[in-house]
């Protein structure tokens, strides 16, 4: 008598299509720390430039393909099977950590601002499709959201070729973005200053006099009064040079821009990557000192902030040396930084803080 044949092996029954799209968003997130700290992969190949970015580009286009294709089939009903998903779930997986794998084959000696371009625009774009998949798991037929989400996944990798292409590129594009903060720091300033007016605090004032003494109830209660809302005389004694100062940032930032342009190296590598860390600490120096200037102002927070501001475009200015051969290009912003000092001076000693002038031996600029 034959045996009987044995039974089928059980096939592996897969999750609903939704619950697929929920297992990927999550497999998504957890690849976004190892982005966040990873290095480059140590290999012994030379690195070729050209090989990276067209190995970088077609990983955007294949991403930008595959967030197409999934918004299309999850935003109309019926929904795909549980086989379909599946495969389209491994496809959007695959586009992920291929392009993850191609910013980790980008070399730490090719500088590390290039690097961190390089590695926010793989942020965007893993971020933008795990977010694309939890609207797709959450409203799986079209709406508004899911357009949203997949339009941020879409610009993420329309922006991939727009990327600077070596390190010394990538230095001006970052200066670039800090000399455009710290001008419209500097216009809001000028606007506040234009739009003041300078009876306010007068007429506040009177109104208070006039009252019926509410005002010493809500200065015991912690209530704002009318102080907190204008500038005193004193308080306009120090917004000029204020002004001044964040103006001579301004001008630094440029001519450290413009020394970069003309006679930074793309070999200065380490130089370069320098001169866009400190350049990075000016517009977070002029804000904090722009908002202290706003009612109601502290004076010793004010002093602190132009100090601190001054000594950052000094470590900016001589970090910039090493790609400032032009006399022309070293005389401008050492000036620059000689007026900048000067009001820095004048704020510290007009709040009775004289010992700021022996914080540095400049001699203060004339003419201001």
């Amino acid at each position: 008598m034959a045996n009987a044949a044995p039974p089928d092996a059980p096939v592996p029954t897969l999750a609903v299509p939704l619950e697929q799209l929920r297992h990927l968003a999550e497999e998504l997130r957890l690849l976004l720390p190892g982005v966040r700290v990873g290095e480059a992969r140590e290999t012994t190949k030379e690195f070729n430039r050209e090989t990276f970015w067209r190995r970088f580009n077609e990983a955007a286009v294949t991403v930008s393909t595959e967030a197409t294709t999934l918004t299309v089939v999850f935003s109309r009903l019926p929904l795909p099977s549980p086989q379909e998903t599946q495969r389209f779930c491994e496809q959007v997986h695959a586009a992920i950590k291929a392009i993850i794998a191609a910013y980790y084959s980008l070399p730490k000696d090719q500088g590390t601002t290039l690097r961190k371009l390089v590695r926010s625009a793989t942020l965007d774009i893993v971020d933008g499709m795990a977010q694309l998949v939890e609207m797709l798991y959450v409203t799986p037929t079209q709406s508004p959201e899911n357009l949203i989400s997949y339009n941020s996944v879409w610009d993420a990798c329309q922006k991939v070729p727009k990327i600077p292409r070596d390190n010394k590129a990538a230095a001006l594009s970052v200066l670039t973005k800090s000399v455009n903060l710290v001008k419209d720091a500097h216009e809001e300033m000028e606007q506040a200053v234009e739009e003041c007016d300078p009876y306010c605090g007068l007429l506040n004032d009177i109104e208070e006099d006039n009252s019926d003494n509410h005002g010493d109830e809500e200065g015991i209660l912690g209530c704002p009064n009318n102080q907190d809302s204008y500038w005193s005389e004193e308080d306009q004694e120090l917004i000029i040079p204020c002004l001044a100062l964040v103006r001579a940032s301004k001008a630094c930032l440029k001519k450290i821009r413009l020394s970069v342009a003309e006679n930074g190296k793309k070999d200065q590598v380490a130089q370069l990557d320098d001169i866009v860390d400190i350049s990075d600490e000016i517009s977070p120096s002029v804000d904090d000192l722009a908002l202290s200037i706003y009612p109601p102002v502290c004076h010793l927070t004010v002093r602190l902030n132009a100090a601190k501001l001054v000594s950052v475009l000094e470590k900016a200015l001589e970090i910039t040396k090493p790609v400032s051969h032009c006399r022309r290009m070293g005389a401008l912003p050492r000036r620059l930084y000689s007026k900048a000092f000067s009001w820095a001076v004048w704020i510290c000693e007009k709040g009775g803080w004289s010992h700021m002038r022996t914080w540095k031996h400049v001699t203060p600029a004339k003419g201001l």
